[in-house]
């Protein structure tokens, strides 16, 4: 789901009485990415809840929900109308604040799995899309050419028509171009004297392997969500697509145990291509999800099944995950041209 339909969809559910739409649920997939203590900018920490508000947030999917370990994901999909209200609830990449996120759910005895994106595991280096909104929002005024981008130009501090185009165009890039435009926008930052910028958000750096490990020995599920994390779109390689479906595969095991899910890096429609799908079915893992919104019990191919972004806010959660079936047409569509 976009963010502007999921803007949408979010706001829709607010205004739903929640005891009316509750009976209509079906078996869902729920995510969200990290929790802080204090959100300082929300637009370089839009991967993160505030820690009270996702608290609340937990406690009604609690009370709302049966919240699920993944473990039970084919017992609910062979008899979806026993699990309607049944619950998975996910978090991605593997940052260093789902410790404190960790103690949320084992104090609610919520069962959650993690996809950590393993290049990140246990190193200094920051998330693509971080990286590239450190330079939108911090670079100085003035022009810039980016490889595989072209010129950017910063005429003021208010930059958001441009930080939309740039992204986009950054996200259809192959993995290797990628690579070098986020170095081009590092160097000039560090040439500005910037390149300490990072350091002023700790909330994006990533868990070391002993504290995944750790998250594992507390029950949580750990499965891959790819090697760096980067579209698996049709823009790139065969190899590239799968080495980042078989190599966190590999790493997860050597140091922790079995990993048997994958979820795709994005995940819309433009995230995903067929080979990616097919890299990950290869690969060995037994499910994969996208971040298309819809039910389960809808979906055609257990390597390409919905899951839906969890909001800032917890009023209308309910009503919200209950609503989920509306995305099942788009979902079905997109599978069955994916075969």
């Amino acid at each position: 789901m976009s963010s502007l339909r999921a803007r949408v969809f979010a706001e829709t559910a607010r205004l739903v009485p929640q005891a009316a739409v509750l009976p209509f649920a079906r078996p869902a997939a729920v995510f969200f990415h990290g929790v802080e203590r204090q959100i300082d900018d929300p637009v370089l920490q839009n991967n993160h809840h505030e820690r009270d508000a996702f608290a609340a947030m937990m406690r009604e999917l609690r009370a709302r929900f049966d919240v699920l370990p993944l473990s039970a994901l084919d017992d609910v999909l062979k008899d979806p109308q026993k699990h309607a209200r049944a619950v998975f609830l996910m978090s991605d990449d593997g940052y260093a604040n789902l410790l404190d996120a960790a103690d949320i759910l084992e104090e609610l005895q919520l069962p959650w799995t993690l996809f950590v994106s393993t290049r990140h595991i246990g190193s200094a280096e920051r998330n693509p899309m971080f990286r590239a909104r450190l330079f939108l929002r911090y670079a100085p005024i003035g022009d810039y050419v980016l490889p595989h981008v072209g010129r950017v130009e910063f005429l003021t501090r208010e930059r958001g028509a441009e930080e939309t185009r740039v992204v986009a165009v950054l996200k259809t890039l192959t993995a290797e171009r990628a690579h070098a435009v986020l170095d081009a926008m590092d160097a000039v930052l560090t040439d500005a004297g910037l390149g300490e910028l990072a350091s002023l958000f700790p909330s994006d750096g990533f868990l070391s392997w002993a504290e995944v490990k750790g998250l594992g020995r507390r029950g949580v599920a750990i499965g891959a969500h790819g090697h760096w994390h980067w579209p698996m779109n049709a823009q790139q390689a065969r190899h590239h697509l799968v080495e980042q479906a078989a190599l966190p595969k590999r790493l997860i095991e050597a140091e922790i145990g079995a990993c048997a899910a994958f979820a795709y890096p994005f995940g819309n429609v433009d995230d995903v291509s067929r080979d990616a799908w097919h890299a990950v079915r290869d690969a060995g893992y037994t499910c994969a999800f996208t971040t298309l919104s819809g039910t389960l019990d809808a979906s055609i191919n257990r390597f390409l099944l919905p899951r839906h972004a969890l909001g800032k806010r917890n009023d209308g959660l309910a009503a919200e995950i209950a609503m989920l079936r509306a995305g099942n047409r788009r979902l079905q569509r997109w599978q069955e041209g994916m075969r």
